[in-house]
């Protein structure tokens, strides 16, 4: 299943929780992490442990974002995963491989078998970005901006730059290890124009899929990564010529090819969702 939309939904509001499956999210998070004050997170995991199991199975990936290992993650496993069992997990101010360790373990021990969707957003987690990806519960590996530019000190600017080398190697830390990168969120949720720039950004940095923290980024975000009708031509009529030239070298539209473009037209029909077969 793609992950193009990530949408963040409150855990403590049961109404929202149940709706948010419908805004056509690739992804919908159930959180109990950031969303929720400390006083309510008790509410909350029972509130989202009725609400798992009113809407799974969905149409889409529903996901439970989970508060750090230590710091909540054992008891919003044991109530909020205690009935039916999400499609995913997110672990937030991941650090390092053995944060998806514990949690990895806390889920074992509940008997919970879903993947970890890493969130890194510390200056450790970006320079362990690569163990993180690479641990075996790992699916997807999220970069997390707006605390990393906390962590680290910096002033963020419309233009990005001050994240731009973090923003990249995690994409880099992602691909090396085979899972899903997906970009941060943008906070403006009025601001249809400044979103679209985003998140053709983060096509051309090579993520596959945005957080959203609110349905109405749902739509933009699905266009900007679903590729259009010329782009997924470009891949057909690559791999096309592949099979013509039966391994040897070819070249498309005025370009010789080799495997990195092989490689990028199969991603383009992936994300697609065109089937070759």
């Amino acid at each position: 299943m793609a992950r193009r939309s990530i949408l963040f939904s409150p855990g403590d509001d049961a109404e929202k929780l149940r709706k948010a499956v419908g805004f056509d999210a690739d992804v919908v998070v159930f959180d109990l992490e950031d969303a929720v004050v400390p006083d309510a997170k008790a509410a909350a995991r029972e509130t989202v442990r009725e609400a798992l199991a009113a809407v799974v199975p969905a149409d889409c990936e529903v996901c439970v974002r989970v508060n750090p290992v230590g710091r909540g993650a054992a008891d919003d496993v044991a109530v909020a995963l205690s009935g039916a069992v999400p499609d995913s997990v997110m672990l937030p101010k991941t650090g390092g491989a053995e944060d998806v360790s514990g949690l990895a373990t806390l889920l074992s021990e509940a008997g919970v078998d879903c993947p970890v969707l890493a969130l890194v957003e510390s200056a450790a987690g970006v320079l362990h970005a690569e163990a993180v990806a690479a641990h075996d519960a790992t699916d997807a590996l999220v970069f997390g901006a707006e605390d990393l530019a906390g962590d680290i000190g910096a002033t963020r600017t419309s233009e990005g730059g001050e994240l731009a080398h973090a923003r990249q190697h995690v994409v880099l830390a992602a691909r090396a290890a085979g899972v899903v990168p997906i970009d941060t969120h943008y906070p403006n949720y009025t601001d249809d124009a400044g979103l679209r720039t985003e998140a053709e950004r983060a096509v051309e940095l090579g993520y596959d899929g945005k957080l959203a923290v609110h349905p109405g980024q749902v739509a933009v975000i699905n266009d900007l990564f679903t590729p259009g009708p010329d782009r997924v031509a470009w891949a057909e009529r690559l791999l096309s010529a592949r099979e013509e030239a039966d391994g040897g070298v070819f070249v498309v539209d005025g370009e010789m090819v080799d495997a990195p473009q092989i490689r990028q037209a199969e991603r383009v029909l992936e994300r697609a969702g065109v089937d070759r077969e």
